[in-house]
């Protein structure tokens, strides 16, 4: 028995010595450590000795598993340094994947930098708000058939997800004396099909300008200087007469198509222009709502929808690519 002990000592030193990769150093473990491997084969003759030779033979049986062991995982943990190194010499780094802005965003930002270099401060206002201030204050009275084109998604008689931005324009009136001069980004809610040109959720962002003097012809030009820094200066625009319950005169902006350059197109119907936002000059009863003289003050004001900017811009006919994270066409931009 000691005899076997002994050259097994020596053949698992010459099998370790000639063992030069991983491939063969598991099989030196499944030969010498394995269930039918040579050192348990040794426990087997056990019963045939006495008890002081099972003593002194199982000492040294479990110090050469112990040793083994030890080398076979010192021999392994080299080799995978060594392959570490390996790779960090030949093989080509991992280029992560990187991130930029969603369309929105990124419109979303250019418009809130334009108005904020000619001017204007930033406001925001909540999004759950009072029947007041979203319709009301804005000379929407409770029977107003303005209120049916807004859809608005109502928690009670009160209370309701904004329908625009609006409201913030109202709140800050209330607290600040003219003069006024803001813009009001933010999320909006209204009850309609979600389809390639309604959303329930969108974004607006409103400007308002109010103080002693303020005339139309300064939101002309401001509409003017607005088209050339988002579209272009090769884009025109024009304004037309329409109605909003808050503002008086009221227009409708339209700039030359950005795909035909107004010669006229499936994309504008052939008529070679596209409506991009509503403005005017703020009605006076709104200035009364807020107890703003409108005998001393007047004031424009102006709304956008970010999805329809965006929309204009790139060219995108389905609103709802915004929303579904296609990543094929989040990242064209």
């Amino acid at each position: 028995m000691h005899n076997r002990l002994d050259s097994l000592k020596n053949e698992i030193q010459a099998a370790l010595e000639q063992a030069h990769d991983r491939e063969a150093l598991e099989g030196v473990r499944i030969k010498y450590l394995g269930r039918k491997g040579e050192i348990n084969r040794l426990f087997k003759k056990f019963p045939h000795l006495s008890i002081d030779e099972k003593k002194t033979l199982g000492d040294e049986i479990n110090k050469l598993k112990k040793d083994l062991i030890h080398t076979l995982d010192s021999r392994l943990a080299g080799f995978k340094e060594q392959e570490v190194a390996t790779y960090e010499l030949l093989l080509p780094g991992k280029i992560p994947h990187v991130g930029h802005l969603h369309p929105l965003t990124k419109t979303l930002d250019e418009i809130v930098k334009f108005f904020t270099s000619v001017g204007f401060a930033v406001a925001t206002g909540p999004e759950i708000e009072y029947d007041w201030y979203n319709f009301g204050a804005l000379n929407m009275g409770k029977d107003h058939p303005a209120r049916d084109m807004f859809s608005s998604f109502y928690i009670n008689e009160e209370l309701l997800l904004r329908s625009h931005t609006s409201p913030v324009q109202i709140r800050v009136m209330e607290k600040q004396k003219p003069p006024v001069k803001i813009i009001c980004p933010g999320r909006c809610y209204r009850y309609d099909a979600f389809d390639a040109s309604h959303s329930p959720v969108f974004h607006q962002v409103e400007a308002l300008y109010v103080d002693e003097g303020v005339s139309f012809g300064e939101l002309k030009w401001l509409l003017g200087e607005f088209v050339n820094y988002i579209f272009g200066p090769k884009t025109k625009f024009e304004i037309r007469p329409s109605f909003f319950p808050f503002t008086e005169p009221s227009g409708e902006l339209a700039i030359s198509c950005t795909v035909c350059s107004g010669a006229g197109c499936s994309v504008c119907s052939n008529s070679g222009w596209l409506e991009l936002l509503g403005c005017g000059m703020v009605h006076p009863q709104v200035l009364k709502n807020v107890k703003i003289s409108p005998q001393k003050y007047s004031g424009y004001a102006l709304g956008m929808g970010v999805e329809r900017v965006a929309m204009i811009k790139y060219v995108i006919d389905d609103i709802r690519v915004f929303f579904n994270n296609d990543i094929r066409f989040l990242e064209q931009f």
